[in-house]
């Protein structure tokens, strides 16, 4: 059984690393690795779903389109970046009680004024009214807010905590200064703004983390995103695809299972296509095993987390 987001930070003080993910594929990967929560970033949905950069081109029936399927056969608990929210209050608060429906475990909403141009941030006033609206689509359901400010920490930092504070006043239970990025900062914002907070897309510039896990969980933050998984996802890819492009077939694929030890070109192992079959076969009485076009399908790899299969319908 899935748990929520809230479930997780009621049942530990850790601080929860949840990786960005954009796609079924992504969320797999990231839930047989071992990971307890997830992110949905949408410039990385822009990227992987739409071709085009992070420029405010998606909308909410791009998000909804693809949270509902993660949410739908994935068993981690989906946080989801909704941006602005798409317009107001009333639209903030439509989006809200659609994503919650959906089964986002969380929403976050920034406080930017353009989509644009992220860097500048609406007036105080026009965003406690979004947090209002969030909050009350939000009431009753396991959907938590995450009240976001773009401000900067090198001229705004006092600002964004005083923005953070009233969030969390009016009801936020987990707030994030999105441009966090050094440990001294971190202090600050944990020393000025109450309640849960959220450590954003963690970075190691020169290989060197800005700051560990554990020094944020000393700090009070109880969740930290990082982005990985696209670049790591088209590293693989172009990897492969380099090397069967000069060859002009596939050995090198049929050859190559570094992380999984799988061979092959098919991905199906990863998503345990025999529990599909027992499944159906318990329904039936019959003894249908998976194949794909009659060749057999190898099994799930070892050292990954498998998970029951009703969880992912």
């Amino acid at each position: 059984m899935r748990k929520t987001l809230r479930q997780l930070m009621q049942e530990t003080d850790k601080c929860i690393f949840a990786p960005c993910v954009y796609d079924c594929s992504s969320a797999r990967a990231m839930e047989m690795a071992g990971y307890e929560a997830l992110m949905f970033s949408s410039g990385e949905y822009s990227l992987a779903g739409a071709g085009v950069v992070d420029y405010g081109f998606s909308g909410l029936s791009d998000l909804e389109w693809m949270v509902g399927r993660i949410t739908a056969t994935c068993s981690l608990p989906l946080a989801v970046d909704i941006e602005d929210g798409f317009g107001g209050p009333l639209a903030v608060y439509r989006t809200c009680k659609r994503l919650a429906r959906l089964g986002a475990a969380a929403v976050q909403l920034e406080d930017a004024g353009d989509m644009e141009e992220t860097t500048g941030l609406m007036p105080r006033e026009q965003y406690y009214a979004k947090v209002r609206a969030a909050l009350d689509a939000l009431e009753g359901t396991d959907t938590m807010l995450i009240a976001r400010t773009n401000a900067d920490p090198g001229t705004q930092l006092e600002e964004g905590c005083e923005r953070l504070k009233r969030c969390h006043e009016l009801g936020a239970e987990l707030t994030m200064l999105v441009k966090l990025s050094s440990y001294e900062d971190a202090v600050y914002v944990a020393d000025h703004v109450p309640g849960w907070k959220a450590y954003p897309d963690v970075k190691a510039p020169g290989g060197v983390p800005e700051i560990t896990n554990l020094q944020a969980q000393a700090l009070g933050f109880r969740f930290m995103t990082t982005h990985f998984v696209l670049k790591a996802a088209m590293e693989g890819i172009l990897k492969h695809a380099r090397e069967n492009l000069k060859e002009l077939n596939v050995t090198y694929t049929w050859t190559h299972g570094d992380t999984t030890g799988l061979l092959g070109d098919s991905a199906t192992p990863f998503w345990e296509p025999q529990k599909y079959a027992a499944l159906e076969n318990a329904f039936t009485g019959g003894d249908k095993e998976y194949t794909i076009v009659g060749n057999a399908v190898d099994a799930f790899p070892e050292g990954y987390r498998s998970v029951d299969l009703k969880d992912r319908f």
